[in-house]
């Protein structure tokens, strides 16, 4: 069987170490898990020369929505989010989930967050409707956009048929949450992280890069910071459950995720 993860750019991805920790620690030898760099406009005719012993596919940017397009069928939480992060093969062809949004909340619950009544999201992509999906399941009552011009509407219609109360807030400008999830590379923000001195806890989905200017603001004004690779970790080991059909060795695939973390530094 063989699985991989896809998207562009894919060098630094860190799926592979976790999704190959799993395969040993459940004694699934004759599985295999890589890396491929692929784009939007390359993903179908990828997709359709891949052979019978392909079993599932992990996907990044830019892949998560056209993904979700080439899928014969898909989950509800891939149809919710317009977005998915995961290809699994069935027997009438490739099924999309998405498990970002179990990444999301597992990781948040992980570090004692009980839920949130205020979410602010930086960006408005595919992982922002996962991040929208994640406080409607935290019990979000309001949820605030942080874009550099609109938000995209088919997120911001996602958040009000969750019954949630929107707005959108400019690049720089911080309204108090008790949750801030960021979407986007460090360097959309462009040094703007003047958090508020209430602390809440931020997630940052960015991972692999040491920390982040948003995490290091948020750790000096007192806010609880989750690491991206937490979130990594809980939407691969769903994946994994997808693909293998057997429950993910979470613990071994968080320590091989720690050794692969301090290699890099």
């Amino acid at each position: 069987m063989r699985c991989a993860v896809w998207g562009s750019p894919v060098e630094h991805s860190l799926s592979p170490v976790l999704h190959r920790a799993a395969y040993e620690a459940l004694g699934l030898r004759d599985w295999t898990y890589d890396r491929r760099d692929v784009t939007a406009e390359g993903f179908d005719a990828a997709l359709r020369d891949l052979g019978p012993t392909w079993r599932g596919l992990s996907l990044t940017m830019p892949l998560k929505e056209v993904a979700l397009a080439a899928a014969g069928d898909a989950s509800e939480q891939a149809r919710h989010t317009g977005a998915a992060n995961t290809l699994v093969r069935s027997g009438e062809g490739w099924v999309a989930d998405n498990t970002d949004v179990r990444g999301i909340v597992a990781s948040l619950l992980e570090s004692g967050l009980a839920g949130a009544e205020s979410v602010l999201v930086v960006g408005s992509g595919a992982t922002a409707r996962s991040a929208v999906a994640a406080a409607e399941q935290l019990g979000a009552r309001r949820i605030a956009f942080m874009v550099r011009a609109q938000p995209r509407p088919e997120t911001v219609r996602q958040a009000v048929d969750a019954g949630l109360e929107v707005s959108t807030t400019a690049l720089g400008h911080w309204p108090l949450a008790d949750l801030v999830i960021s979407t986007v590379p460090p360097s959309s923000l462009d040094g703007r992280t003047g958090l508020p001195d209430r602390p809440g806890v931020v997630l940052d989905v960015v991972y692999g890069e040491g920390q982040t200017p948003l995490q290091e603001a948020a750790r000096l004004r007192g806010w609880a910071v989750v690491d991206g690779t937490e979130m990594l970790l809980h939407q691969a080991a769903e994946q994994v459950r997808l693909m293998t059909g057997q429950l993910a060795p979470v613990a071994e695939m968080r320590r091989a995720l720690a050794d692969a973390l301090a290699a890099r530094r």
